[in-house]
């Protein structure tokens, strides 16, 4: 088996993945960033960004070419569509095998493998992704100025960003799959109070239908089984959120959401082990706090080796 080794190991090629990688290879620790995708995450897939501080307007692709370049510019190694076999994260040195054949061995490991958000899984629903169809009313509600929408969902964060995002929509529609909402009361009052939105309850979209963007839904009544066709510029899929950790239960410690759990510099229930993005415990997802607790971890990798003194730059 080849072995290679580096300072720090970054785990995940989203935004928070490859600002760690930045801050990491910049401090002249020999970094290497491992990611089961291309480099980018979630990220790539974003149409249009415009509330990336410093850039009216970007897609998210260009911005993950920027942040990819910018890690390779200072030295770090960029390691795409690469299949782990087994991770070690005890001890002092950690190691990470990659298809059985090669292993990394680093004094720190800075954990970002993201997330998503949870689909309905019907049909038309990936081909409109970021074509009227979103999962994070913060970052598109703009783009839907005086247009009829729906949100889908009937937690808290459903009730609360169809209550934001009616100060861009004509209207709102929560469709739910039950007869009355999950949230917590207050929430539920503040949307039945909102004149702009209406609810559609006991029901469930079974069909996305457009041509270059999204154009109308598909709603089935639970309870009588009634097909109905809506007219729609935008939904909003609220359902909830997986974290990607299913490969790191016993290792360290999770949450009841198998979110990470970290402390203030991010780092994990293991000593030299961090996290950062989209898979800790957190109430906001957004590209720019992936950013933030990316270079929070890489601080606090940096820290851990310079006291463990496991690297030469002191």
């Amino acid at each position: 088996m080849n072995r290679f080794g580096f300072d720090v190991i970054v785990l995940g090629g989203g935004p928070a993945g490859l600002t760690a990688g930045i801050y990491c290879a910049r401090a002249k620790m020999k970094t290497l960033i491992l990611t089961d995708g291309t480099p980018g995450g979630q990220m790539i897939l974003t149409h249009e960004i415009a509330n990336y501080p410093g850039v009216e307007s970007t897609s998210g692709y260009e911005l993950s070419n920027i942040m990819k370049n910018q890690a390779k510019k200072f030295g770090a190694t960029i390691k795409s569509n690469v299949k782990i076999t087994r991770l070690d994260l005890q001890g002092e040195i950690k190691s990470v095998e990659v298809a059985g054949k090669d292993l990394y061995t680093a004094g720190a490991v800075i954990l970002s493998p993201g997330g998503k958000s949870r689909s309905l899984e019907v049909w038309g629903e990936t081909e409109f992704k970021g074509k009227g169809i979103s999962y994070c009313a913060t970052c598109d509600g703009d783009f839907f100025q005086n247009k009829e929408i729906i949100v889908v969902g009937g937690g808290n964060s459903a009730l609360e960003e169809a209550v934001s995002l009616t100060q861009y929509a004509a209207r709102v529609t929560i469709v739910h799959q039950f007869d009355n909402f999950q949230g917590f009361q207050h929430a539920i009052d503040e949307v039945k109070a909102n004149p702009k939105i209406d609810f559609v309850m006991e029901s469930k979209i079974i069909e996305f239908i457009g041509d270059e963007s999204l154009k109308r839904v598909r709603i089935q009544h639970q309870v009588t089984q009634e097909i109905t066709e809506r007219a729609v510029d935008g939904v909003f899929i609220l359902i909830g959120y997986e974290p990607n950790t299913e490969s790191l239960k016993g290792m360290l410690e999770l949450n009841q959401w198998n979110e990470i759990v970290t402390k203030e510099n991010l780092e994990t229930s293991i000593p030299g082990v961090f996290a950062a993005g989209d898979a800790i415990h957190k109430r906001y997802r957004q590209i720019t706090t992936a950013v933030a607790d990316g270079t929070v971890a890489a601080l606090g990798a940096i820290e851990h080796l310079r006291v463990a003194k496991t690297v030469s730059v002191v």
